[in-house]
């Protein structure tokens, strides 16, 4: 599937609705020099392709005492993308990446106690089939988050190959 593609009033687009996702239409369309229906017509399609959404992002200060946990996995390298699948199937995980380095995959969750984070690391990932090792950290204080910053990234397709 070839990758959607972006104009320069797209971009624009982008740009003034990562500053201010309730901006009107009206008010796009009058900075940007187009239509209404113009911008409301990239809007429709940019979510359509997965390149924007719209939603509220909640701070950490909604949950009790939430903390942001890191859980970084080492798989057998001929298994990782099942093992991130079946990370990606526990109910409190909240991101699953494939990375490089020493760890193959890290688990991202909002924990209220460490008990939580015990559970889901040991319990849960160390359990999987093709998990050696399993590292966790945790968030104690948030220096600087911007979740502006967090990219949307469309959930890639684990596909396993012959």
């Amino acid at each position: 599937m070839a990758a959607p593609l972006i104009d320069a009033l797209d971009q624009q687009l982008i740009n003034m609705l990562s500053r201010d996702a309730r901006v009107s239409n009206r008010k796009i369309a009058a900075e940007l020099g187009v239509t209404e229906g113009t911008v409301r017509g990239r809007i429709k399609r940019l979510q359509q392709d997965g390149l924007i959404a719209f939603t509220a992002i909640t701070g950490f200060e909604m949950g009790k005492r939430a903390r942001l946990a890191f859980i970084n996995v080492q798989a057998d390298v001929d298994k990782v993308r099942e093992v991130a699948r079946a990370i990606s199937d526990i109910s409190q995980i909240n991101a699953v990446l494939i990375t490089m380095g020493q760890f193959n995959i890290t688990a991202m969750c909002l924990v209220d106690e460490l008990d939580a984070l015990v559970e889901i690391a040991s319990d849960k990932i160390l359990t999987i089939e093709g998990v050696h090792h399993v590292e966790t950290s945790i968030a104690v204080r948030t220096i600087k988050y911007n979740a502006r910053m967090a990219k949307i990234t469309r959930p890639m397709e684990i596909v396993d190959e012959p």
